[in-house]
């Protein structure tokens, strides 16, 4: 279509760099293929999130990978910005410069 997309992520991998390389690898793959991209960019990263998560852990049972990784990544779509994120990575946004707060970051304490 003629919309423009772009999109970016940043991986921080724990115990080691498989599941950021990957995250890095794989993510971006399942968010474009996702159904829901053109019509609905948020379900569509949200969803990719889970299933990269989905796949990455069977490949780390059978190979008996310890590592994990947090994660955060934003879509542009047209003038949208859509952010999702996994972990305590966080993600800002500066605005005529003022840092505009886009997310909470996941905390073992946060409910």
């Amino acid at each position: 279509d003629d919309i423009d997309r772009a999109y970016f992520a940043v991986f921080d991998g724990h115990g080691g760099v498989d599941a950021a390389n990957y995250s890095a690898t794989h993510l971006h793959v399942n968010v474009g293929l996702h159904e829901e991209i053109v019509k609905n960019p948020a379900e569509a990263l949200k969803c990719s999130f889970q299933k990269t998560d989905e796949m990455f852990l069977f490949k780390a049972k059978r190979e008996k990978l310890r590592s994990g990784t947090t994660g955060v990544s934003a879509l542009i779509v047209g003038n949208e910005l859509h952010v999702a994120w996994l972990g305590d990575s966080q993600v800002m946004l500066v605005q005529q410069g003022k840092a505009v707060t886009l997310m909470e970051p996941h905390k073992p304490e946060r409910e």
